[in-house]
């Protein structure tokens, strides 16, 4: 009898961890083939002809139009630098330079992937929109409050995540090199 209550809990152990496990692939994936800077998070595998389990697993999972290898790469961000969870009620400065492409958009998402731009603003902040520091890094400011310079306003409460689409890149035929960076995220203050 203690043989069968030792064998149960040793399954029952293994299939919690092996769920768990795999949920935190296909939902997070930080350790399971996802490149993480800062903030930001990209599937660097995605686009090519074999991507590896967990990058299958997390396309399935987000069931979205992905871009092919050669056309670009999106980093996604659901916190601050701080890492704080973004929220609708706070204002974000981002701030700092992109990895070198043709062309770049940064649009903020709820959960479901709805675009949270003020209607009839623009949706997203394009690269070729945007007036850049001296030194040629960028500065835009996201929320709902009125904010100088480069301004993404948005609508609506509750949690939501960035999306910056390259267009265009090579930033991983190299990356971990040390001279890639991306754009901070300093939460400005709350309502």
């Amino acid at each position: 009898m203690r043989f069968v209550i030792h064998l149960l809990l040793l399954v029952t152990v293994a299939l919690g961890v092996g769920f768990g496990l795999s949920y935190y692939a296909l939902t997070d994936g930080r350790l399971f083939g996802a490149a993480v800077v800062g903030p930001w998070i990209a599937w660097p595998d995605v686009g090519t002809a074999a991507p590896n389990p967990y990058t299958r697993g997390h396309l399935t999972r987000a069931a979205g139009l992905q871009l092919g290898l050669s056309e670009g790469l999106q980093f996604t961000a659901t916190t601050d630098s701080a890492g704080d969870t973004l929220s609708l009620a706070c204002t974000y400065r981002i701030v700092g330079k992109t990895p070198l492409a043709t062309f770049w958009t940064l649009v903020a998402v709820d959960a479901a992937g709805v675009n949270l731009a003020r209607p009839g603003e623009d949706a997203a902040m394009r690269s070729n929109a945007i007036a850049r520091t001296d030194n040629g890094s960028i500065l835009i400011f996201v929320g709902k409050q009125l904010a100088p310079q480069n301004w993404l306003e948005l609508t609506g409460s509750g949690n939501f995540r960035l999306v910056l689409t390259l267009y265009d890149t090579a930033v991983f035929s190299g990356f971990g090199t040390g001279g890639e960076t991306m754009p901070s995220i300093l939460r400005e203050g709350c309502a």
